[in-house]
């Protein structure tokens, strides 16, 4: 007995077997998180390492090569993208899709760790981290208040806000972009230091080891233990300005006597704009696995809490992702139920039974929830993917149990009575019914296992689809003729061929007579229609229509954060003229909103600068591209900078990179192709890094001199750093409060540093006593690379063009 009989004879273990699966549906339905895009997890590992103030030239050799060669023979890697900015080296990895994640950071760390005692000193511990992919934030609020200043508002999201919204669930990250950072400042006196012959850098370390406090043993009093700790810290700014210490030359110095103490804030090395306005900002990034929609709202109730405990603050969201998730998944959800009527519709106008239309519609709904039980259990999201796929199949769902009425329907019209129409019907289109399906099944399953980053994406999407069609099979077989025996009514009428019928037959019949022409026919509209496929657009993702984009500015290497603000100011008032253009959100030397996962986040360079756009709502404005393309012609008259419009998501960006050995050759092949690519019509603006050079200060030391006088060329580059920018944050000293550090940061006053004779006169320490500067070295102006980018071990040049509204594919093949 097959179990379509089975249900015919036993309908409450059906009907019931349907109610589980149903309430199991909706549950799982219910505890899948809304994303936009899956979470991907790719081979992908990241080295980073730094070394404060060293030129990229100097990284490039003493760090980047060595950690390259040490992760070149990893068994499946793929690629190594190499970025050399000041002060800092980044190294990415990218493996085989088939090899663990855990594996390739794993087998990195400890390929790094083998090359660590081989990188310089001072560089600190390289960290090695996967790509995070989630990673970006979704969510970017700027605060202002009357009652606190910047150094108190910076503090109060550094702990009050950072506190409030880590403790919800899913944030994963709270990071501050602009503000200030308070610190103490030693400002050191050049002419009271060469007085005393002192170095910047005798001051900063005897500094650090007074200052202190530090374990002191253990002892044995009274017949009980007590630790013992040495206590040599100071409270206030006016005592550290009279603690006193010993020169390595043997003096006794007061640190008022050499350098005026200050409790002030650090230099600004980033600022956050709101239409003009100083502002401190904050931006939110989610945790993998969660939602955006969850954290987002979760996100609101909690700075409306802090809001009601601080009523002076100005909290304005600058960023939002959250928005164009929920209303993506809306419209999805929309379009699957439009989709789900209209299929309804069209089964009653062929069927017009409302029985048998009502028997087959039921398949939709019960097919298309138990798809969530499967989905759920495979750690699926609610996202574009799996919507996609449940809409695509959304009118397959009906196609058996359409069959099956319709068999049924036509043993009615036989005489018989519903419950054995149900029967026999059923019995005679069951393998036909189930091959139609597997047929299906073998369409969409493959999908599942693409390969590559596609692959990753569809894999969602494969297995969606069939847990929703092997369902309709479920369904079909077992539920559909159990309700047509039970709710249709024998047919007591003559039935009557639609008006449309003879037609039909007319055109079968005249196919069956003039078989060649059919057959070549069918053959001519193949061919015509594997013609057009070249005339489709082709890409991965089409370009977005969200209600805010993003313009990058890039000053020229060595320009000043003060410059940076001047232009990015030029720039938001040339957008702001620009029609549908709400408010501008500025921000530079940090923070990550809309930047690319894949290329590391945003850069914390001075000389860049990013600006949010929020524009009208959809339905009250053109599409985003066109909008975009104003704000091109608007910031054409910007001068000395270069722009980037657009969020450089897939669809709205193309990157091309050579490599070479001989960088002569190279940098005259990047600018060839530069001009080939400006020659591509409907591109949006092209920028290249070949030309991205900066002036320097080279220090030339006399080696005879420097041995003479015993003083090394370490020696000069300490005093140097400690001097002009102060030491590694490790070596600092700190001013212990009630809930933080404050750091004590030993150097010159910032207007010593825009005059060379001033650093010539730095001593520096020998054997023979402190030596000045210029007498053993020379102080020039150089230049040298402000970015060196490498790709598997050789230096390349990267382009990034805008595709601004071209097809990729079409900018691909023009390439």
């Amino acid at each position: 007995m097959n179990v379509s009989a089975w249900s015919i004879k036993n309908p409450i273990p059906a009907v019931m077997l349907f109610v589980l699966l149903t309430l199991a549906g909706l549950m799982s339905f219910k505890a899948m998180k809304v994303q936009q895009f899956p979470d991907l997890e790719l081979p992908t590992v990241t080295v980073s390492a730094s070394l404060p103030g060293a030129a990229p030239a100097q990284l490039e050799t003493e760090v980047a090569r060595k950690i390259e060669n040490a992760i070149a023979p990893l068994q499946g890697l793929k690629n190594i993208y190499t970025n050399v900015q000041d002060g800092s080296v980044s190294v990415t990895a990218e493996f085989r899709l088939e090899k663990p994640t855990q594996e390739a950071v794993d087998d990195v760390r400890s390929a790094v760790q083998q090359v660590r005692s081989d990188l310089p000193s001072d560089v600190r511990d390289p960290i090695v981290s996967k790509m995070n992919l989630s990673g970006s934030p979704i969510l970017a609020f700027t605060i202002r208040s009357n009652h606190m200043d910047e150094e108190a508002l910076s503090w109060f999201v550094d702990n009050t806000i950072s506190r409030a919204l880590l403790g919800v669930r899913g944030v994963g990250s709270v990071a501050r972009v602009g503000g200030v950072t308070r610190e103490v400042q030693v400002q050191l006196d050049p002419l009271k230091l060469q007085s005393l012959g002192a170095t910047a850098s005798d001051v900063s370390r005897q500094l650090k080891q007074v200052q202190t406090e530090s374990a002191g043993g253990r002892a044995d009093l009274g017949g009980s233990e007590q630790p013992m700790r040495t206590l040599a810290t100071v409270a206030t700014v006016q005592e550290l300005s009279k603690l006193e210490f010993t020169l390595s030359s043997g003096k006794r110095v007061r640190l008022d006597e050499v350098a005026q103490v200050v409790d002030t804030v650090a230099e600004k090395r980033s600022f956050a704009l709101l239409n003009g306005k100083p502002v401190v900002g904050f931006e939110i990034t989610r945790s993998k696995g969660a939602s955006e929609v969850e954290v987002g709202a979760a996100v609101q109730k909690a700075l409306a809490d802090l809001k009601l405990q601080h009523p002076d603050l100005e909290l304005t969201q600058a960023f939002d992702f959250v928005t164009p998730v929920q209303e993506e998944f809306d419209a999805s959800m929309t379009m699957l139920y439009e989709g789900a009527v209209l299929a309804v519709i069209v089964v009653w106008f062929f069927l017009r039974s409302w029985r048998a239309t009502f028997v087959s519609a039921v398949a939709l709904p019960l097919s298309a929830i138990p798809a969530f039980i499967g989905m759920h259990y495979m750690g699926f999201t609610t996202n574009i993917v799996t919507l996609l796929a449940l809409s695509l199949v959304i009118g397959i769902l009906v196609d058996d149990a359409i069959v099956e009425v319709e068999n049924i329907e036509r043993h009615l019209r036989m005489g018989k009575t519903p419950y054995q129409a149900a029967m026999e019907a059923a019995d005679e289109i069951g393998l036909a019914v189930i091959a139609t399906t597997f047929a299906l099944i073998a369409v969409f399953l493959p999908t599942a296992f693409m390969s590559g980053v596609v692959g990753k994406f569809f894999k969602q999407f494969g297995w969606t689809a069939v847990f929703a069609v092997f369902a309709s099979l479920v369904v079909a077989r077992v539920l559909t003729p159990m309700m047509a025996a039970y709710i249709m009514k024998p047919s007591t009428h003559v039935h009557e061929e639609p008006s449309w019928m003879p037609l039909y037959l007319r055109v079968t019949r005249w196919t069956l007579h003039h078989r060649w022409i059919t057959v070549a026919a069918a053959i001519g509209f193949f061919i015509g229609s594997l013609m057009l496929v070249p005339l489709i657009p082709s890409g991965f993702i089409p370009p977005d229509d969200n209600s805010q984009t993003q313009v990058y500015l890039e000053l020229p290497p060595g320009s000043t954060l003060s410059q940076t603000h001047s232009a990015a100011e030029q720039a938001r008032s040339l957008i702001a003229k620009v029609p549908h253009v709400q408010s501008v959100y500025t921000t530079a030397g940090g923070g990550s909103v809309g930047s690319d996962p894949f290329m590391g986040g945003a850069s914390t360079e001075v000389r860049k600068a990013t600006l949010t756009v929020l524009l009208d709502e959809r339905g009250q404005r053109p599409r985003k591209q066109a909008i975009e393309t104003s704000m091109r012609e608007a910031l054409a008259v910007l001068p000395g900078a270069r722009f980037k419009v657009g969020l450089g998501g897939s669809g709205e960006k193309y990157m091309l990179a050579l490599k070479g050995e001989d960088p002569v050759a190279l940098a005259q092949a990047a600018a060839a192709v530069e001009r080939d690519l400006r020659k591509i019509a409907g591109l949006g603006n092209i920028s290249s890094s070949a030309s991205l050079t900066r002036a320097e200060i080279a220090i030339r030391p006399d080696f005879a001199k420097a041995a003479e006088m015993g003083v090394t060329s370490s020696a000069i580059a300490d005093t140097l750093r400690i001097a002009t920018v102060g030491d590694y944050d490790s070596a600092l000293s700190k001013l212990n409060l009630s809930q933080r550090q404050i750091p004590i940061v030993v150097k010159l006053d910032t207007s010593a540093r825009q005059d060379l004779d001033v650093l010539g006169r730095l001593m520096v320490p020998g054997v023979k006593g402190p030596v000045m500067l210029s007498q053993v070295a020379t102080l020039e102006m150089s230049g040298g690379p402000a970015v060196v980018s490498r790709r598997n071990r050789v230096r390349n040049v990267n382009f990034d063009v805008e595709l601004s509204g071209v097809p990729l594919g079409e900018v691909t093949e023009a390439v």
